[in-house]
């Protein structure tokens, strides 16, 4: 079995959500007596992972009361994303923390923030060339190797297995990381089929995927899904068919709540998932320190994940899960 990797980095709450259908940006904690002005560009609020980095820093900027804090929301569009940036940059913040949606369209908008003398924090997914002044991010390299050697272990002996592999964005690190890492273990599993789709991290397509795959292989033994939504949304398809219990299911990020991936493994929906950093308290800890000019050691912050199973499950819930 894997064996757990690191420890939690921090506590996830449950506070009102900055839903698609409000205003693209939201001030959080502006007394009117703060010095200092953190913005924050949000790839896609859609995504619950997001959703609860946006929450994670609602609740921690109220421990700066010499900062506040502006959110974006650039629902999963890199135009939109660069076109709030650049209104951002005019708003003159000390740090600008970003979420990219997409690597190569997000950095020339971030080197224009840099050379306008912005701090800039980039969170979780990278940038080209470095173009940040910290990056404070999680190792999506072991969970894709965690999931794949956990994958391979379950899988050991059965002939000629049927993998299936729900990618997230393309163009993104993580789908790319969590792709490789994973493929180094199930690639090595004798007479392996995988079978590769793309559901863009949502539910909905992930299930839609898993549809239209569940008609063209009459037997799946696997399902690895580079978030838990999509994981989720391939075991709903298995199960309207009745063959949830031929495959096992394996996801990634590893949220609290009732709705997050440690609940579908308490359920028995997900047979594991990892427990993937939001980074959102880190990243606004950086960029506190930053915008009140502290020299930083380093210029990676790099969070490590960790197994989450039936065995260990609740105790991953209890520790998480505020509501």
């Amino acid at each position: 079995m894997v064996k757990m990797l690191g420890a939690m980095s921090a506590t996830v709450a449950v506070l009102l959500a900055l839903g698609c259908g409000r205003p693209a940006s939201q001030e959080a904690h502006d007394t009117g007596k703060a010095k200092y002005f953190i913005a924050f560009s949000q790839s896609n609020t859609g995504e619950p992972y997001r959703d609860v980095q946006n929450k994670i820093m609602q609740r921690e900027i109220a421990k700066y009361p010499d900062c506040r804090l502006e959110i974006t929301d650039a629902q999963k569009n890199s135009s939109t994303q660069v076109s709030q940036i650049e209104n951002l940059i005019a708003k003159k913040p000390d740090v600008l923390i970003i979420a990219p949606n997409e690597e190569a369209p997000l950095t020339p908008i971030a080197r224009q923030a840099m050379d306008a003398g912005i701090k800039v924090v980039c969170l979780e997914r990278s940038l080209l060339d470095n173009t940040y002044d910290v990056f404070v991010g999680a190792d999506n390299l072991t969970i894709g190797e965690m999931a794949g050697q956990f994958i391979a272990e379950r899988l050991q002996g059965k002939p000629n297995p049927v993998v299936v592999e729900i990618r997230g964005g393309l163009g993104t690190k993580p789908q790319v990381m969590r792709h490789e890492g994973a493929r180094k273990y199930i690639d090595q599993i004798p007479g392996v089929v995988v079978d590769e789709q793309v559901g863009e991290w949502l539910q909905e397509e992930g299930k839609k995927r898993m549809e239209m795959l569940l008609q063209k292989h009459p037997h799946i033994d696997a399902v690895y899904a580079h978030n838990d939504p999509m994981a989720v949304g391939a075991y709903i398809a298995a199960q309207e068919v009745g063959r949830e219990n031929e495959m096992i299911f394996v996801g990634v990020d590893g949220l609290g709540g009732s709705a997050g991936g440690i609940k579908k493994v308490i359920e028995g929906v997900l047979d594991c998932t990892f427990y993937y950093p939001t980074c959102a308290a880190e990243g606004l800890e950086v960029a506190v320190k930053l915008a009140r000019g502290e020299q930083l050691d380093k210029k990676e912050l790099i969070l490590e994940p960790a197994i989450i199973t039936p065995e260990n499950a609740q105790e991953w819930y209890d520790k998480v899960t505020i509501e």
